[in-house]
């Protein structure tokens, strides 16, 4: 390894670590090892792979390498958060304008309010950030919506039957959803810099930047992601939910 890079070599002693959790699960017989394996090399194969993918867009102008790629992954985090819901009918076009909109949205106040410069190299990664935040609270979100209507259809007909709107007899579960989904990121900003430096504010110390300026630079995406997770989950769930009502406002088995 020379000065601060890091070598091929010294990435294969890393790898190399892997083989504790695999030994861990044949020891305890959890049946994981593969499955640990698999995924170590793929998610290494992966990021060698988009290294050279964001090499090559960082040479291409900025708007055609920023639309190029904000868009490949706005549609990979729609398909993917849509799976947790894919008994709900409209659910991947739901989420991709959800999705869509957040971006949008983040990014438009972004480069409204001078944070970032519109290149690349700076709207990728973060934009990265931001949507990949937004699918892991919609998955949270549809998961919870479903087990929700299911474990509760006996409440929601009962209400329905005393005369409840589809909206009445719904909003605890609505209300269970949105806790569920954002709780994770309220913990997260609860011990913020005092459990673990992110990893936005890591790599700019790293690379040299002082730690005044990265606190600065992680404000910014930090609460940026947390708008973003709140708003899609809260569309999400609000345009989502009526699905399981008819137009007669019964219930209907959407998970059966």
């Amino acid at each position: 390894m020379e000065g601060n890079e890091i070598s091929n070599l010294s990435l294969l002693f890393i790898i190399v670590f892997v083989f504790i959790p695999v030994s861990l699960s044949y020891w305890f017989s959890l049946d994981l090892s593969k499955t640990i394996i698999w995924s170590s090399i793929r998610g290494v194969a992966q990021l060698f792979i988009i290294g050279y993918v964001l090499t090559f867009l960082f040479d291409l102008p900025s708007w055609q390498g920023i639309g190029l790629w904000v868009t490949v992954m706005v549609i990979v985090a729609a398909i993917n958060a849509s799976r947790k819901g894919r008994n709900i009918p409209y659910v991947f076009p739901v989420v991709l304008m959800v999705i869509s909109l957040t971006e949008v949205f983040i990014l438009s106040l972004w480069l409204l309010f001078g944070y970032i410069p519109f290149s690349a190299e700076k709207v990728i990664p973060i934009s990265g950030m931001v949507i990949g935040n937004s699918m892991i609270a919609i998955g949270l979100a549809l998961e919870r919506l479903q087990h929700q209507f299911s474990e509760e259809k006996g409440r929601i007909l009962a209400a329905l039957s005393l005369g409840a709107t589809p909206n009445q007899a719904s909003l605890q579960i609505i209300r269970k959803t949105l806790k569920a989904a954002l709780i994770p990121n309220i913990d997260g900003l609860k011990t913020i810099g005092l459990v673990q430096l992110p990893g936005m504010m890591t790599g700019l110390i790293l690379g040299g930047v002082s730690p005044l300026d990265a606190v600065r630079y992680q404000i910014v995406i930090s609460l940026s992601i947390f708008v973003s997770v709140a708003v899609c989950a809260m569309m999400v769930t609000l345009l989502l939910y009526r699905f399981y009502f008819n137009d007669k406002m019964q219930l209907i088995d959407l998970n059966s």
